[in-house]
């Protein structure tokens, strides 16, 4: 057994102590004891997804088990988010993502879009940005696709021009490529429901005040703004922060050769692509011409998988990452949804309506959105920001007049899109900066850059794209 360190010990303090503050103030007027009870051990748990004095897994858990234990909620009512179905949607696709990289698909697919498009360093953004495109719909974890599919991709193709971390050869391509992958993957996280582990959470909480989205609504509101972002920001990129070496012949021979190794096609790589492709049509259709949810089919495609061989049974026991997702995101799920229900989250709408009231519903919902999308400045998290402010954002934008399909997606979108400006502001912002190719003052100068860059597509065009398909 190890023993927490004083540094741990410290962290752990803080929601601790910010439970018990909370915890013994008198509730505002409309608020009944236990929802404020609640809501103290809510945001303790917040807080302590940010300071992370334990995994977020097992700091939710603690959540879950003190809501118990004082005898806040029934345990039937704690325990309800391992039932939901969003849930396991989002684990099984973490799943389903496991097969792609074990299999090889990933960087067979990240390989052949280099040898065909990178003579050019710009054709290698591009070939990268194509593979974090086609990995998003079944790869909730962009933590694994930047790290696991890209990253290896990028560092080869950086130390074949002698661009290396840490020193002043990363502005040869490595700094580009790192910089480029990272805004690409913030993209590409906010275009599929099942493509950063957050967003399902966001669509529950949307479900919980009676707007419904499903996998096919999300995709098709997010692929004209996302298709533009995914032109753009590379090209952007390349003229305001270019690499020194523009031509990469190098690079598209090198994955020639690569792609010669691994030879044709393998068994389980076909068997995936199949799968894919099955939960791509039923995710898209599934719902309206089957009557099919999404988790009814990623379950499907999880079975056929296993009994191809694909997946084995230790596969999916080894899959730390599906398995800790759903421990913390049942807990949050379940405090944020029990938070609705007894009333907390329509009193904080109001309260914050009083902010924007007497405004046009669109300019309310411009200012409710800059506000979302900057705040995350405070978070080191998708997660912790979405079970925190999406609800309440979303509530008072709904009642600002804003149509609440629109304003769901939107500020689902955002949730993702936020995590452009910090290299602390989501899972694959460490992998990718710590490579140590770019500084902090330039991810952070050019990653504010690209944030304006797609709050200006996406407000812009999506708003546009989505008036065409009558979401508002």
């Amino acid at each position: 057994m190890t023993a927490l360190s004083p540094a741990s010990l410290g962290r752990l303090l803080i929601p601790v102590g910010v439970a018990l503050v909370i915890w013994f103030i008198p509730p505002p007027s409309g608020i009944e004891q236990q929802a404020w009870h609640l809501l103290a051990v809510f945001v303790a748990t917040i807080v302590g997804v940010i300071a992370r004095p334990l995994p977020m897994g097992a700091v939710c858990l603690i959540g879950v088990a003190v809501v118990i234990v004082t005898k806040t909620l029934e345990p039937a009512d704690a325990l309800s988010g391992f039932s939901n179905s969003t849930i396991w949607l989002i684990v099984t696709a973490f799943l389903i993502s496991r097969a792609v990289i074990k299999s090889g698909l990933g960087a067979r697919i990240a390989l052949y879009l280099v040898s065909k498009i990178g003579s050019r360093i710009l054709g290698v953004a591009y070939a990268m940005t194509l593979t974090d495109l086609i990995l998003a719909p079944a790869t909730p974890s962009n933590t694994a696709r930047a790290g696991g599919v890209i990253m290896p991709i990028l560092r080869s193709i950086s130390s074949t021009y002698g661009s290396e971390p840490n020193s002043p050869s990363s502005r040869r391509v490595g700094s580009f490529l790192t910089l480029t992958a990272f805004q690409v993957n913030v993209v590409t996280s906010a275009m599929f429901l099942t493509a950063m582990a957050a967003n399902p959470l966001a669509a529950q909480l949307a479900g919980d005040q009676g707007v419904s989205i499903s996998w096919g609504q999300w995709a098709l509101a997010a692929v004209v703004p996302g298709v533009a972002s995914l032109t753009i920001v590379p090209a952007v990129l390349y003229r305001i922060y270019p690499p020194e070496v523009k031509r990469t012949p190098e690079a598209a021979a090198q994955a020639g050769r690569q792609i010669k190794e691994l030879g044709p096609m393998t068994a389980p790589e076909w068997a995936v692509v199949g799968t894919l492709v099955l939960l791509l049509l039923l995710w898209t259709v599934g719902d309206v011409a089957l009557d099919m949810s999404a988790t009814t089919a990623a379950l499907a495609g999880l079975g056929v998988l296993l009994v191809v061989g694909a997946l084995t049974w230790e596969d999916v026991k080894s899959e730390r990452q599906a398995w800790d997702t759903l421990v913390w995101f049942a807990a949050l799920v379940m405090m944020a949804t029990q938070l609705n229900k007894l009333g907390l989250i329509p009193w904080v709408s109001e309260q914050m309506s009083g902010l924007v009231a007497g405004m046009d519903w669109v300019v309310a919902f411009i200012i409710l959105t800059l506000v979302y999308f900057f705040t995350h400045y405070l978070f080191a998290s998708n997660t912790a920001q979405v079970s925190a402010m999406y609800a309440a954002f979303l509530a008072t934008a709904i009642a600002a007049g804003a149509p609440p399909l629109f304003a769901a997606l939107v500020l689902g979108f955002i949730s993702s899109l936020f995590a452009s400006c910090t290299h602390y502001s989501s899972g694959p912002a460490p992998v990718l900066f710590g490579a140590g190719y770019v500084s902090i003052g330039h991810w952070w100068r050019y990653g504010l850059a690209i944030g304006v860059l797609n709050i200006a597509i996406w407000m812009g065009l999506g708003g546009v794209w989505m008036k065409v398909l009558g979401m508002w």
